[in-house]
């Protein structure tokens, strides 16, 4: 399985995923510039990516959580969300998604 990230300088990487894995727990496994400062708890908003807009329609509904942390989000766009609430599986193989900038 592999999800596709493009970092804060517009270069993709293909990294390797582990099913039931958060996407932010495998972008910062492999050493990407993620925050991810509450570890995974929908407590924070600096694990916010842009998700490719072919895959929106894949993804999980947001739930009232996210969408309240969202909020806190910086450049907050209609493809955004928290990828510690995406959770790795076969559906999710092939994911792009984009690092959100962080200014927090």
């Amino acid at each position: 399985m592999k999800i596709y990230v493009t970092d804060l300088k517009g270069k993709e990487h293909a990294l390797e995923a582990i099913e039931g894995w958060r996407v932010m727990e495998i972008i910062r496994e492999h050493g990407l510039s993620i925050k991810a400062e509450c570890g995974g708890c929908c407590a924070c908003a600096t694990c916010h990516v842009y998700v490719d807009e072919s895959w929106l329609d894949k993804l999980p509904a947001m739930r009232d959580d996210e969408e309240e942390m969202l909020d806190e989000a910086f450049d907050l766009q209609d493809n955004s969300r928290l990828s510690c609430q995406l959770i790795m599986s076969d559906e999710l193989d092939g994911l792009k998604l984009s690092l959100a900038p962080s200014d927090a």
